[in-house]
């Protein structure tokens, strides 16, 4: 049903950051972090079944467009460098991996700009289902395990983080969000050096009030379908 990646024992804990690495960049405490781990596991949970009718009938239209897995389950790098695989609904052909890494072109323009405009790998279905942001909505079972946020930067494989630099540490203090200043900025319309600038004002700027403003913003964005490739 899904193509996913074991992580080894060592692997779970987390290698790319070290918790020494953190250490500028405490984490955010207080009563606001509670109530916004309560939100992420009742949003979640109520996000889940509400949405439950939808995810038949997308399993259904991938496997009726394309060979391969309903789910892709990517290897994130998360909070504090922990690794974890993420859910979403499969948008590319099964082989889509292997095809970037043979076609110098695709891979160029992906490292460069982490992303790739007019994907040849992404599947009818699959462009409808980004376009809608409804390949995302079975984060919310990492949300519910705790693994990501309704709201927070966007999460990172990688091959991704590595474009951060010295930035790594700081995106990392801070869960991996569905929503996030980013998305709800027009995501895929903006360049790399402006997402990054918008992560790192998350993190700085972090408020409940502001995770409210961002998922708000996401969803019109969806909704909109603006900036997904």
């Amino acid at each position: 049903m899904a193509t996913s990646y074991k992580l080894s024992p060592s692997e779970k804990t987390g290698g790319i950051i070290s918790p020494s690495d953190l250490a500028p960049y405490p984490e955010h405490m207080g009563p606001a972090l509670v109530v916004k781990h309560l939100i992420d596991l009742v949003g979640s949970l109520a996000g889940l079944i509400l949405t439950a009718p939808l995810f038949p009938l997308i399993a259904l239209a991938i496997r009726l467009d394309s060979p391969g897995p309903i789910f892709f389950r990517p290897r994130i790098i998360g909070y504090r460098g922990g690794e974890f695989l993420a859910y979403k609904f499969r948008s590319m052909r099964a082989d889509a991996f292997e095809k970037l890494l043979q076609d110098r072109h695709l891979l160029s323009q992906y490292k460069k700009n982490l992303k790739i405009v007019d994907d040849p790998r992404v599947t009818h279905v699959g462009r409808f289902l980004r376009r809608t942001s409804l390949d995302e909505l079975p984060q919310l079972i990492n949300v519910l395990k705790g693994e990501m946020s309704l709201v927070g930067p966007r999460m990172l494989a990688e091959l991704e983080l590595e474009k951060f630099g010295d930035n790594r540490p700081k995106i990392l203090s801070v869960r991996p969000g569905m929503a996030g200043l980013w998305v709800a900025s027009g995501r895929q319309t903006l360049s790399f050096e402006r997402r990054l600038e918008l992560e790192l004002q998350y993190v700085d700027e972090w408020s409940l009030w502001l995770d409210i403003k961002c998922f708000f913003k996401t969803i019109l964005i969806a909704i909109r379908m603006v900036g997904a490739h």
